[in-house]
C-alpha cells in the first residue's frame, strides 16, 4: 500500500466532515455541525493558521491530520500542534499513523515549525505508543489547560 499525505483545501471540505464527524464522537467533542464546518473552512481557507491534510492509502481517504500554527520563546519560533489524528478503524493497524506522524513533522519543517505538540487522552495507551515511536515525548513538567471562550 502506497501511503502519502496531501494538503486539503476548501474543494475537500465535503469528503472531510464525515471523519472530522467520525472522529469527534469517537473522542466525545460535541459541537454542531455548523460549528464544525465554519472551523473547517477557516482553516482550510487560511494557511497563516495550519492546515489539514488528507491521509491515503493508495488512492483511498484514509483519515487526516490538522496541524494548528503558533509561536513559543521556549521552542525559538513557530510551533504547532497537532489538534486532530484521525484513521478509518479499518485502515487502523496497517502503518498509517507513523508514517502519517513522519510525513506531517517534515511538512512542519518546511513550513519552519520548530516544535510540534500534541494531546492525548491519558488512557488511550496505543495511542500514546504511536507517538512515542514517532519521538513525541510527554513533558511531565507540564500539563496542559484551558480555558474555553466561546459565548
Amino acid at each position: 500500500m502506497n501511503h502519502s499525505i496531501r494538503l486539503a483545501s476548501t474543494d475537500d471540505i465535503q469528503q472531510l466532515l464525515p471523519l472530522i464527524r467520525d472522529f469527534h464522537t469517537f473522542e466525545g467533542i460535541h459541537i454542531s455541525d455548523e460549528q464544525r464546518q465554519r472551523a473547517v473552512n477557516d482553516l482550510l481557507s487560511d494557511l497563516s493558521l495550519g492546515g489539514i491534510w488528507l491521509i491515503l492509502a493508495d488512492t483511498t481517504i484514509a483519515g487526516y491530520v490538522a496541524l494548528t500554527f503558533g509561536y513559543s520563546i521556549e521552542f525559538g519560533g513557530k510551533d504547532a500542534f497537532i489538534d486532530e489524528l484521525y484513521i478509518r478503524p479499518e485502515l487502523q493497524g496497517q502503518g498509517l499513523g507513523n508514517q502519517t506522524l513522519i510525513k506531517i513533522q517534515q511538512a512542519a519543517k518546511a513550513h519552519n515549525i520548530q516544535a510540534v505538540h500534541l494531546e492525548v487522552a491519558r488512557q488511550n495507551t496505543k495511542a500514546q505508543k504511536l507517538y512515542a515511536h514517532a519521538n513525541f515525548l510527554p513533558r511531565e513538567k507540564y500539563m496542559l489547560m484551558s480555558v474555553s471562550l466561546k459565548s
